[in-house]
């Protein structure tokens, strides 16, 4: 398959099945904020699927 074929949720849904990745759900209405040390802060407004890339 080629990558550039694939919709956004197909990536998604491969990405979030992998070992080193970990997956936020976050609900229609549900706010999350991450903050990483003295970088920027990032607001997110549910429906949302967040992916962490640990690997």
């Amino acid at each position: 398959m080629n990558l550039k074929e694939a919709t956004t949720k197909e990536l998604s849904d491969e990405l979030s099945s992998r070992l080193g990745v970990q997956t936020i759900f976050l609900k229609l209405n549900e706010k999350s904020k991450i903050t990483v040390e003295d970088q920027e802060t990032f607001n997110f407004d549910g429906p949302a699927v967040i992916l962490v890339n640990m690997d």
